[in-house]
């Protein structure tokens, strides 16, 4: 009996020691450890949250990059603007001329609202001052991070411009070269207020890349197995199992040892 028992005692451990083998894990289900079980498997939520979280911010900072892009292009438009309307100030030029350079500056204005109606990603546009990008900050949804949107339309809050503005006269010429220096100002500060909201997306993105790994390294620590010290451990309990087995057949054997020395 006492061979039996300790034949099944290693059989027990020998597949313990197995299934941690085949899994990985020391903590495979909450039989094995129920209050390690229960800890990883809130870390393991975490995770995911911080995946969705991670997915989240993703999206917001290729979403202020498109806002960035276009509103440096819609910059570059304005400059090109700027020295039209300059040269169109000039009260000795010629009417073609003149023409010329009003055809030109009213292409480039066009193109401001072609750019601003584009620069869209995943349905958001943030120039068109329409909606603002709010990405999570945390597993559980319950904080936020903001960037504000921008309206850098013709006659917008940024761009002070008109849709219908012309350097058709000298008169014409020197109020548009106002109305650009003033867009040009405010565009300037209205990039640098998106460039810090992209800057804040991408270091608390960081953040939570490095946060998700600490999480997933702290479950490693809890539940995954030693794998060398198994596969030492499954050696021993063989050899143990073989010698058992040998016992159990040495135990079974001596009650006819002891009849036969009465026969």
């Amino acid at each position: 009996m006492i061979a039996l028992q300790n034949l099944s005692k290693t059989n027990s451990e020998l597949a313990q020691t197995q299934t941690r083998i085949n899994t990985g894990l020391k903590v495979a289900s909450a039989k094995d450890n129920g209050g390690v079980y229960a800890i990883a498997q809130k870390m393991r939520a975490d995770v995911s949250g911080y995946n969705a979280v991670q997915q989240s911010l993703d999206r917001a900072v290729s979403t202020v990059d498109v806002a960035l892009a276009a509103g440096e292009a819609v910059s570059d438009l304005l400059v090109q603007m700027k020295e039209k309307a300059l040269a169109a100030s000039d009260a000795s030029l010629d009417t073609a001329s003149r023409a010329a350079l009003n055809e030109d500056f009213q292409a480039l204005r066009d193109q401001i609202g072609t750019i601003v109606s584009n620069a869209d990603f995943n349905g958001t546009n943030l120039i068109s001052g329409a909606t603002d990008v709010v990405a999570l900050a945390n597993a559980d949804g319950s904080n936020t991070i903001t960037v504000s949107s921008e309206n850098m339309s013709l006659s917008g809050s940024v761009v002070t411009l008109s849709s219908t503005a012309t350097i058709d006269t000298v008169s014409n010429a020197s109020t548009q070269l106002t109305a650009i220096d003033t867009s040009l100002d405010n565009l300037n500060s209205s990039l640098a207020r998106l460039g810090t909201g992209a800057k804040a997306l991408e270091i608390h993105s960081s953040f939570v890349t490095k946060l998700s790994d600490a999480l997933e390294t702290g479950i490693g620590n809890l539940v995954d197995a030693d794998l060398a010290k198994e596969s030492a451990k499954l050696q021993s309990l063989q050899v143990k199992q073989q010698l058992g087995v040998q016992a159990l057949a040495i135990a079974n054997s001596s009650p006819g040892v002891l009849l036969g020395l009465f026969g």
